[in-house]
């Protein structure tokens, strides 16, 4: 039977639902699903296009590796990302020092893709593919929507939330 999760912008009160995709990454659908219900900042990507994000500390005792990976994720897709310290400590991405980014731990990028066009390239690292472990199956438009706002108007104040959802 599927898993399902859902995704919010709580400040904006925006919910879409995904579908895991246990039989593709079920590893990484494991350890999201077990750690849920997960919520962080929010923040609109700068580098992949249509891309929001939240950081949040490690949550798996061993993460679950490359899985389903992409560099080039579609409008609906939901990712995973593992990150260590050094990679986006970098006072260039703009996190501030209080952040997840400069916990001195490994972090999580959990992300939802909204449009077309993404490429996971970082200029100081190169490519960066993520675990492609969901895909929305609704509020897609919604959500495209509310994420654009975020990034013409900010995301001060904005969370992003990753719950277990009803059947």
């Amino acid at each position: 039977m599927p898993r399902y999760i859902t995704i919010s912008l709580d400040k904006r009160g925006v919910t879409c639902r995904a579908r895991l995709l246990d039989e593709e990454a079920p590893r990484t659908c494991a350890a999201v699903w077990d750690a849920l219900p997960r919520s962080g900042d929010a923040y609109h990507a700068k580098y992949a296009r249509n891309e929001v994000y939240t950081l949040l500390p490690a949550f798996a005792e061993q993460a679950p590796g490359p899985e389903n990976p992409t560099v080039t994720p579609i409008p609906g897709d939901v990712c995973y990302f593992g990150f260590e310290p050094w990679q986006i400590g970098n006072a260039s991405y703009g996190y501030d020092q209080g952040s997840e980014a400069h916990s001195g731990e490994h972090v999580v990028d959990l992300a939802l893709f909204y449009g077309r066009n993404n490429l996971l390239i970082n200029g100081d690292q190169g490519w960066i593919p993520g675990n492609v472990f969901g895909a929305i199956e609704e509020g897609l438009a919604e959500m495209a929507a509310a994420a654009q706002d975020l990034w013409l108007r900010g995301v001060e104040g904005e969370t992003l939330s990753f719950r277990r959802a009803d059947v």
